[in-house]
């Protein structure tokens, strides 16, 4: 996979762009519509599901805030 690029989003905070998964961007463009097809035929998160990401990411997310000022 080559580096992946930093995309603005709300609130100033970079997240990764989606990486180059295969050089060829025909199979790069078909993995990706996978990925997406997959995920939206995901069912939603429940409200405890969201409450124990929120849980696992928010010390990640404070030292990265506290990083960024």
């Amino acid at each position: 996979m080559t580096a992946p690029r930093s995309t603005p989003t709300a609130g100033g905070v970079a997240t990764p762009a989606r990486p180059v998964r295969f050089a060829d961007p025909k199979r790069n463009a078909a993995y990706w519509a996978r990925i997406e097809r997959n995920t939206a035929a995901a069912p939603p998160l429940t409200t405890e599901q969201i409450a124990t990401l929120r849980g696992i990411f928010a010390p990640v997310v404070a030292s990265m805030a506290k990083e960024a000022a």
